[in-house]
């Protein structure tokens, strides 16, 4: 906010007297006042002084003499007394007499308490204290935060006088004391991480603070570091020995035997050291259907087991039965009517476990953790991990689990709540007798009486009651399957010119296939086949094309594609192909199938489909139009890259954006279908355009977002490619894997890619992925210490860029170039390579490698000493980063403003950052996270952390042992003195 628009307080309400109107006043900060958005002058530093005393005295009067005494102390001058009048008349001038008021040979400032900043403050931090002591722990750190927003720098900056010395020094310690109050429930809430960053600083500030001592250890704990925790008390008892002569506080004592016990307790809130948090309450289940029927023994059976929750055990059910026989539609007709006994919230997942690839035990947890409140960055990364946060998340809470559609009970064991007054309902179509605990229920077809009724609830009374038999005849030719019976209903519904016995007839064939298939798939096959085959010629093919696609949904524009149609004719089917249940809606312009139906509607177009070359066609048209797309958006990042250029042609001419950001929101939102839809090709076109759509999507793995299903699609790839004989796919596959190595830290795997690249390209005479793949070569041979080499390697990638007219990667050739200039100890080649590569990003407009560029010149800055400059372009690639949603290339940077701020002797500042850098994580995987640390462990060491310091060099040499690094001498070298002393 700009200074002159004054202090962030609420605007005045209707004053008492209009000559104070819009007068607004700050203290915690320098002192100024404003009439309205104007700043008042408020004269010499005197004169400032006095009007702070009045200011601070919340509407008193203040005699002369002690104003006096406040401004000058036990030595005022010989005119003091004339000097304080002509101080008050020149400011009643400036806020008019209303304000200012003389009286009894004194003078007051007469103006409502939210005109000035302390007041706003100090009631922001009561109403605060009101909601912790309710409970309501998220709000009392909002407000606590909104008090801490006033802080506009040093309270009473710059005003003279013993009195606004006593002032600043109480404000200073109360602004203390609200930062505690603020990180204690930074903690309380579960965001660990982001405190030991804020923590750590603080610290180093006030290294006698002991109360930011404990949190910090408490933080450090909860985000698995325990020997940090550990360091951090044994470093404190060492100062305090040292400075003061005496032990640590109790309390810090008591935290540090607890942390050694691995108190259970200290992973979640204290309920005697402050109130329970008021947490999320997830109301995360699907919408009941209004017709349900029937099943009366298993509502009462599955309702009664889940209310033995309110015991001492938590209460778990498994609900089996085939596909289509209304698991899911009663499981959460029961889950809701249970829900008064779950007040705490009630999760819900569809774990796909019919599908071939079902859901993720780790990426659900994360979902239901960050439904619960935890921040993403204090969710950790492996499965035992998160399933251990999620249960002691859950401890204490009542909460109902929905698991539909699980595929084992491998697959949920993890995501089982595990305390009492919790419960989990499963739905599979395997019955778990495996799974320890669980009252299995088996759910069979409906009775002939509750399908009929079930049937008369869609259609209408009416229209059943006159051909009952007819009625019954439909019912038994669905097999009495639910899934079957609301189709046939819904069909009939939507036509009021049949009858019952119109649709009856319709289904003799259909009667006697069910008749022979009662169980298993190949009833609920039957099933569907009544609802496609009264779908119209063009619904029934764009069921059966859309089917064949991954991922788990589309996107209307991408059906559109795939169906060789106009969108608003494809929106209509897919809207027809919704009303018969044949696809679901799962959001506007975007359409999923249930598992089985996708798997049916495989079948029909295995069985259906000709030519049978549709299929494969339609399937390149979904990539076409995703690589064409992907193409523009990496465009519009990276414009003048000559990588668009040399991907395969495409038909479709891919989606407009209007800007970056729609184009990063595009690529973000289809990126699971985008990568699925590559995963498929196994040759041909297809192949290449997979091959090549996984290149123009490179933001996918270098974001550190969707890295893992981007892998899996660039080794699908390469594989598919070597199998094919397709030497340019293949070649352009390893690139893309080269790249995937490449953020993970892993050099060697990504060196034999690279280097396997450039050799079939060459062979091809496919020039991008050779310069590219020196690029990345000059990278990895800088990172593992092969200084000639690299240079090498990246000057040809210079030459190949040059010679392909690439400006943006010349321009990161460049930048990497300069990293080995700086290793050689060639200052100024290493700042004029890094301007260079600035230059040409600048010049064409490239924003988001312009970034790695202003990265690049902050390390060689760095290194030559010009720390100013340094961070300068560090902040600046830092902004950029974040815009472009780059995320592991935020935390790389931290991690080098922390060593700008190390060679530049602000210890506390790098560990700050060294903190960010851990919490958000960085490319390179392990191995950067081990420079990290090592920095952190300088950073502390010169604070006075040796214990701490040594812990973090611990970590950093294990990572470095594991990656094989050559900097473990290193690091060995900093403990050696530690280990002797």
């Amino acid at each position: 906010m700009d200074r002159d628009s004054g202090p962030r307080v609420p605007e005045p309400r209707a004053p008492e007297h209009s000559g104070v109107v819009d007068l607004r006043f700050s203290v915690l900060g320098p002192v100024r006042a404003w009439l309205g958005g104007e700043n008042l002058p408020s004269g010499s530093p005197q004169q400032r002084a006095l009007l702070a005393a009045l200011l601070l005295r919340d509407g008193r009067t203040a005699t002369a003499s002690e104003l006096i005494d406040a401004i000058w102390g036990e030595d005022p001058p010989s005119q003091a007394l004339a000097a304080v009048r002509t101080y008050a008349s020149r400011l009643r001038k400036v806020l008019s007499a209303h304000a200012l008021v003389s009286e009894s040979g004194g003078y007051a400032i007469r103006v409502r308490r939210d005109c000035l900043d302390l007041a706003v403050a100090q009631e922001l931090a009561t109403e605060a204290e009101k909601a912790r002591a309710a409970g309501d722990r998220r709000q009392a750190r909002v407000l606590i935060n909104k008090s801490l927003g006033l802080w506009d720098g040093e309270p009473l900056a710059n005003v003279p006088g013993p009195y606004a010395e006593n002032q600043r020094a109480r404000l200073e310690e109360w602004r203390l004391q609200l930062l505690e109050s603020r990180l204690d429930l930074d903690l309380e809430v579960g965001c660990h991480a982001e405190a030991v960053s804020e923590l750590t600083a603080l610290t180093a500030a006030h290294p006698l603070r002991e109360r930011l001592r404990e949190l910090l250890m408490l933080a450090l704990y909860r985000s698995g570091r325990q020997a940090e925790a550990l360091a951090v008390y044994a470093d404190t008892r060492r100062m305090l020995a040292d400075e003061l002569g005496v032990d640590p506080r109790p309390e810090l004592s008591r935290l540090q035997q607890r942390i050694l016990e691995a108190d259970a307790e200290l992973a979640r809130p204290s309920e005697e050291t402050a109130p329970a948090p008021q947490v999320t309450r997830p109301a995360q289940l699907p919408a009941t259907v209004p017709d349900f029927t029937g099943r009366a023994s298993f509502v009462r059976e599955l309702g009664d087991q889940l209310t033995t929750a309110e015991g001492s055990v938590m209460a778990l059910s498994a609900l089996a039965g085939i596909g289509g026989v209304g698991k899911t539609t009663l499981a959460v007709h029961v889950a809701h009517e249970a829900r008064p006994h779950f007040p705490d919230g009630q999760l819900y997942v569809d774990l796909q476990g019919t599908g071939h690839r079902s859901a993720d035990p780790e990426t659900v947890l994360g979902a239901f953790l960050r439904a619960l409140g935890t921040a993403d960055s204090a969710i950790p990364d492996s499965l035992d991990e998160r399933a251990a946060l999620f249960r002691s998340t859950l401890d204490g809470r009542r909460v109902l689990v929905l698991l539909d559609n699980a595929r084992d009970a491998a697959q949920i064991r993890p995501l089982l709540p595990g305390t009492a007054g919790c419960a989990a309902l499963i739905t599979s179509r395997v019955r778990m007798v495996d799974l320890a605990g669980a009252h299995l229920v088996d759910l069979d077809v409906m009775s002939p009486e509750e399908a009929l009724q079930l049937f008369t609830r869609i259609v209408g009374e009416e229209r059943v009651t006159s051909e009952r038999e007819a009625a019954l005849d439909v019912v038994a030719a669905c097999g009495f399957l639910p899934l079957a019976i609301r189709i046939a209903a819904s069909r009939l519904a939507a036509r009021r010119t049949w009858t019952v016995s119109v649709l009856a007839a319709k289904l003799a064939d259909e009667r006697r296939r069910l008749d022979e298939l009662q169980a298993g798939d190949l009833a609920v096959k039957a099933t569907f086949e009544l609802g496609y085959g009264q779908l119209e010629p063009a619904q029934a093919r764009a069921f059966r094309l859309l089917g064949l696609a991954d991922g788990p949904d589309i996107s209307l524009t991408a059906a559109s594609a795939t169906l060789d149609l106009p969108p608003q004719d494809t929106e209509d089917l897919l809207e027809a192909l919704v009303d018969t249940s044949l696809l679901e809606s799962a959001a506007p312009g975007r359409y999923r199938y249930h598992d089985l139906v996708r798997l049916y509607a495989r079948a029909c177009a295995e069985r259906d489909e000709h030519p049978p070359v549709e299929r494969e066609l339609a399937l390149s048209r979904l990539l076409d139009f995703y690589l064409a797309t992907a193409a523009k958006v990496y465009a519009i990042e990276r414009p003048g890259d000559r990588l668009v250029d040399h991907v395969g042609p495409t038909t479709h001419e891919g989606l407009v954006f209007a800007d970056r950001h729609q184009a990063q929101d595009w690529l973000y939102a289809e990126a699971n279908c985008l990568l699925a839809s590559a995963r498929q090709a196994s040759g041909g076109l297809r192949l290449r355009l997979a091959v090549d759509l996984l290149w123009a999507a490179q933001d996918l793995t270098e974001s550190g977002a969707n890295s893992k299903q981007y892998e899996i699609a660039a080794h699908s790839a390469r594989d598919a490619a070597r199998a094919a004989g397709d030497i340019r796919a293949e070649g352009r596959a390893r690139t893309s894997l080269t790249s995937v190595h490449l953020v993970a830290g892993r050099y060697d795997e990504a060196d034999e890619e690279a280097k396997q690249a450039a050799t079939l390209a060459r062979s091809v005479q496919d020039p991008a992925p050779i310069y590219w793949s020196d690029n990345d070569r000059g990278i990895i041979a800088f990172n593992q210490g092969r200084l000639a080499e690299a240079e090498g390697h990246l000057a040809r990638a210079i030459e190949g860029s040059r010679a392909d007219g690439n400006r943006p990667h010349e321009a990161s050739a460049l930048c990497n170039l300069s990293r080995i200039h700086l290793s050689l100890g060639r200052m100024a080649q290493a700042i004029a390579m890094a301007e260079q590569g600035v230059e040409i990003y600048d010049r064409i407009g490239h924003t988001l490698r312009l970034a790695n560029a202003r990265y690049a010149l902050g390390v060689a800055l760095t290194d030559a000493g010009r720390h100013t400059e340094a961070l300068e372009a560090l902040v600046e690639a830092l902004e950029r980063f974040e815009t472009n949603r780059q995320r592991l290339w935020e935390g790389t940077t931290h991690f080098r403003m922390a060593q700008t701020h190390l060679a530049a002797r602000r210890p506390a500042r790098a560990a700050q950052h060294a903190e960010q850098a851990l919490a958000i994580g960085c490319i390179g995987g392990d191995r950067t996270r081990a420079h990290v640390l090592t920095t952190l462990g300088r950073a502390l060491d010169s604070l006075g952390q040796a214990d701490r310091a040594r812990a973090c060099w611990r970590e950093a040499l294990s990572l470095h042992e594991q990656t094989g690094a050559a900097e473990a001498e290193e690091v060995r070298g900093l403990l050696a003195p530690l280990s002797a002393a």
